[in-house]
């Protein structure tokens, strides 16, 4: 997806890389822009999959958890430039992402403590509501905050593109991809391999037989949230950086792509989530490039002999640009829901009594 930035506004980076006409650098072209976006899908729906697959809950908050890091940092980043103080690019970044993280894992916190904790025990459908009730919450804080109109991060960092058969990718975008890779293999192994992980694994099985077990369920609940939040911070920032821009509602339709990559690969399955988003950035990617080709009605004889006189004129007649590929998201979840709606790598989450 290409979001541009208001006029005259400079940004980090851009997703506008230069492209010939041959189909096989265009392909490469939307591969490259897809792991880059499905990276960043993969980092927000781990925040989603923890969540539930310790207590079965959509945090629809999550999102604009994630918005709220990008906010953040912008901020703290737009203070040391406008400071004029001598630091470099990569260290003001890193510093809008250290006073990112932390604010998000606070808003976690709060959101578990606050709004979810009290309904733990209620009909699955109070903490639902509550959920959707708190993303609207934070979104209209937000926007009394930073205000309504988008905000372009500065122009601190040269970006250098490399050529990749053909294609270009930029240093923004190695970045990204190594970044996420590395939250991943760390989570995993904190999972996987802590004593910390072991009690969040042993509560996803069963949270009262845990419990009885000597785990504190409700730190263990919280430390979730927290994790996913502060996780959500730096994909916020990456996303924020990549588009070089940032709005109050970004976070809406980051968070619903993200909630579909979780179910795509299997919600509450850690490996499941990072699949499910980079395949969704793939499948986002390639619709986006080849979508115009595909709908270009002077292209299929059948419709080119009833446009002939319009044809004529103009030599493309396109039914759906790639303004459309947000579509490919949803309809991905549609399919899903519908034929396998365990997910690519099935639910290992038991199923409460």
């Amino acid at each position: 997806m290409t979001t541009a930035a208001p006029a005259g506004a400079a940004v980090v980076s851009s997703v506008n890389h230069p492209v010939t006409s041959r189909p096989v650098d265009i392909f490469l072209q939307q591969i490259i822009n897809g792991l880059t976006t499905g990276s960043v899908y993969a980092i927000v729906a781990l925040g989603y999959t923890m969540v539930y697959g310790v207590i079965q809950l959509i945090n629809f908050a999550h999102g604009e958890v994630v918005m709220i890091g990008a906010m953040v940092a912008f901020t703290v980043i737009t203070a040391l430039v406008g400071a004029g103080l001598p630091l470099p690019p990569i260290v003001l970044v890193l510093v809008g992402v250290l006073a990112a993280i932390p604010v998000c894992m606070v808003i976690g916190y709060l959101l578990e403590r606050v709004a979810y904790r009290p309904l733990r025990h209620a009909p699955r459908l109070a903490p639902l509501i509550t959920a959707i009730g708190m993303s609207i919450i934070l979104q209209h804080l937000a926007l009394l905050v930073w205000g309504r109109d988008p905000r372009a991060f500065p122009q601190i960092m040269e970006v250098t593109s490399f050529s990749l058969g053909g294609a270009a990718i930029s240093s923004v975008q190695i970045v990204i991809i190594l970044l996420s890779v590395g939250m991943m293999a760390l989570l995993t192994w904190f999972v996987y391999r802590t004593r910390f992980g072991i009690a969040i694994r042993a509560s996803a099985e069963d949270v009262r037989v845990a419990a009885l077990m000597g785990v504190d369920a409700n730190r263990v609940i919280a430390a979730t949230f927290v994790i996913g939040a502060a996780m959500g911070a730096v994909a916020g920032v990456m996303y924020g950086t990549y588009y070089g821009i940032a709005h109050y509602t970004m976070g809406f339709t980051l968070g619903l792509k993200a909630f579909s990559a979780a179910v795509l690969g299997g919600i509450g399955n850690l490996a499941g989530a990072m699949l499910g988003g980079i395949l969704l950035g793939l499948v986002e990617a390639l619709g986006a490039g080849y979508i115009g080709d595909l709908t270009d009605l002077c292209q299929w004889p059948v419709f080119s002999d009833l446009l002939a006189a319009r044809c004529a004129v103009d030599e493309h007649v396109v039914l759906l640009g790639s303004n459309y590929q947000d579509v490919f998201a949803f309809l991905v979840l549609i399919l899903v829901l519908v034929f396998r709606p365990s997910g690519l790598l099935g639910e290992r989450v038991a199923e409460r009594a």
